[in-house]
């Protein structure tokens, strides 16, 4: 790779990318949705492409380009809405289809262990599990779609590969790790069943290693987990992750029967009101962060020779050593 063209280069994981492919030499063209969101991707010293992938004419600004990373989506994990239809169904259309007719050779697309969310917990699922004919929610309705188009786009000589990565953290994350604290600042964070079932996790630069390794040696049309490794207990990581910024963790439990109702009936009522009543949580939620959800990385292990590169002690303790200076 010489040249890579990061969609969602302005997010948590598409600004990651960037310093990633420019610190190992690699060019980067980075799509921004606004100049105002560009100017830290300018100060690593990416190319700036502005627009929006729902209407940029984006095959011009990727010409050259050796790779593609579609790091772009809607993640809400709320009611349905149009907006993530569009951008996560249709704007992974135009993108492929740009990508394709820029003659780019090799594509990543990031998807999410969501895909294959219900409500019903996954323990150690792999490539292999089919899709559920009924998702937990529209996030993941649409991140399975955007896959499936993804990947049928797939040739001979144009390379698709899928990456799911699980719950993603890290340094520099403004969005999970704020929303935690925020949340246990406020008094709204507790444990749901008492928070011991276990979750696989991915670092932000194990995600950035396999993007890289999944562009370089992935097979085409194949989709691969990634993860940090071996899975946690949830409440042991979110009370870690939250202590690397000063946080006391919660104490207070809540019985997960009473969650789920309170999603399911939201979720009904929401509908029977034409939306006028707002879900408290909806199933998508609950099933992103109620149940255990643990992933198999063994594929990605044997066909991209993955290995994480930053234990979770490690990025623990980056974490909390930015704290303690102020970043």
């Amino acid at each position: 790779m010489e040249r890579v063209f990061i969609t969602g280069a302005a997010g948590y994981v598409g600004r990651n990318l960037a310093r990633h492919f420019l610190e190992n030499g690699v060019a980067v063209v980075a799509m921004v949705r606004s100049e105002t969101s560009a100017e830290r991707l300018k100060q690593l010293g990416a190319e700036i492409f502005v627009g929006d992938i729902l209407h940029a004419e984006m095959a011009g600004a990727m010409s050259g380009c050796d790779g593609l990373v579609h790091a772009a989506a809607d993640t809400d994990h709320g009611v349905a809405t149009a907006r993530q239809t569009a951008i996560n169904v249709e704007g992974t259309r135009r993108v492929i289809a740009a990508a394709r007719q820029a003659s780019v050779r090799r594509v990543v697309h990031l998807s999410s262990d969501s895909v294959l969310a219900d409500g019903s917990p996954l323990i150690n699922v792999d490539e292999t599990i089919p899709m559920p004919r009924r998702p937990a929610g529209h996030y993941s309705r649409t991140k399975a779609q955007a896959e499936t188009i993804a990947l049928s786009a797939a040739t001979s000589d144009f390379a698709v590969i899928a990456l799911r990565p699980r719950m993603v953290w890290g340094r520099d994350d403004t969005t999970g790790l704020r929303m935690l604290v925020d949340m246990a600042q406020l008094g709204k964070l507790a444990w749901i069943g008492g928070g011991t079932y276990l979750t696989s996790t991915t670092h932000i630069a194990n995600l950035c290693h396999a993007v890289e390794y999944a562009l370089r040696r992935g097979t085409s049309a194949e989709v691969y987990f990634v993860s940090d490794g071996a899975p946690v207990q949830f409440r042991a990581f979110v009370s870690a992750l939250l202590e690397t910024q000063g946080i006391a963790p919660p104490t207070k439990t809540v019985p997960r029967a009473i969650i789920r109702t309170m999603a399911v009936t939201g979720e009904l009522l929401h509908t029977a009101t034409a939306g006028r009543i707002a879900p408290p949580l909806t199933l998508q939620a609950f099933a992103a962060s109620a149940i255990e959800n643990t992933v198999n990385i063994r594929k990605a292990e044997r066909d991209l020779a993955y290995r994480p590169i930053v234990s979770r002690e490690e990025g623990l303790a980056e974490l909390r050593a930015l704290t303690f200076r102020g970043q």
